[in-house]
């Protein structure tokens, strides 16, 4: 009907009446006993791709259609369209098997084995479509030398020593002797103020209680001078006696 309309634009229901022809047509067919007794007798009623429920709620119509009221009829025609997979699963039912006289004890087993089916099918399905973890594998063989990538060493930091002062071949009584020997100047003695002659050497008679602090100074001075020089006449025939040995 309503491809006819979308061929010509017109719906071919227009009242009421018309309505109640159609309806007839095609929900009550003249012979509705007959067709469904083919039905039950070939195999255009049998499960196929349905589920359990769809087909039981088709085979319940055709055998209502047919008349028949049997109890192991209606197992046995039932039996025949349903999967051979469920078939077989209430055939194997280790207790509680339903019997060839009660058709609803067949209707609820089949029913149960179907939704056992379609509930171990959708796990299998989300198992089955949940990636897996990636797994890492470790290479245990070591790396060439040329993809080995050391780090840069550090400079090094390097002082300089600093130089070791040359060594002198003086004598160091000499070089001392010497040293001093200049920084004192000439000097005339204390007692008399006479410039050729030390206070020591004074012939006059030298008086210890009139020395001032500075002449006392000077004195011991002179003195501690006196006692570090050693003549240099002296020490070289003892080196030159050393180098003979």
């Amino acid at each position: 009907m309503f491809c006819q309309e979308a061929d010509t634009g017109i719906f071919p229901i227009q009242t009421w009446r018309d309505f109640e022809q159609q309806f007839q047509v095609h929900f009550f067919p003249v012979n509705a006993e007959a067709d469904a007794i083919n039905a039950l007798e070939g195999i255009s009623y049998h499960q196929g791709g349905w589920t359990v429920d769809d087909y039981l709620d088709n085979f319940q119509a055709l055998v209502s259609d047919a008349g028949y009221t049997g109890s192991r009829m209606l197992v046995v025609k039932f039996q025949q369209g349903l999967r051979v997979g469920i078939q077989n699963q209430i055939a194997t039912i280790p207790y509680g098997w339903p019997a060839d006289t009660n058709p609803n004890a067949w209707y609820r087993a089949a029913q149960r084995i179907d939704q056992a089916c379609i509930a171990n099918e959708a796990f299998q399905s989300v198992s089955c479509s949940t990636p897996s973890a990636p797994t890492k594998t470790v290479s245990t063989q070591p790396l060439p030398l040329s993809m080995v990538r050391l780090p840069p060493a550090p400079p090094l930091s390097v002082t300089p020593k600093p130089p070791l002062p040359a060594l002198s071949m003086e004598v160091p009584m000499d070089i001392d002797t010497t040293r001093k020997a200049r920084s004192l100047p000439p000097r005339g003695c204390y007692q008399c103020g006479d410039a050729n002659h030390l206070v020591r050497d004074c012939p006059h008679h030298m008086d210890v209680h009139q020395l001032t602090l500075e002449q006392w100074e000077e004195l011991f001075e002179d003195l501690l001078a006196l006692k570090d020089v050693v003549p240099i006449e002296e020490s070289c025939p003892l080196e030159e006696e050393e180098d003979f040995a």
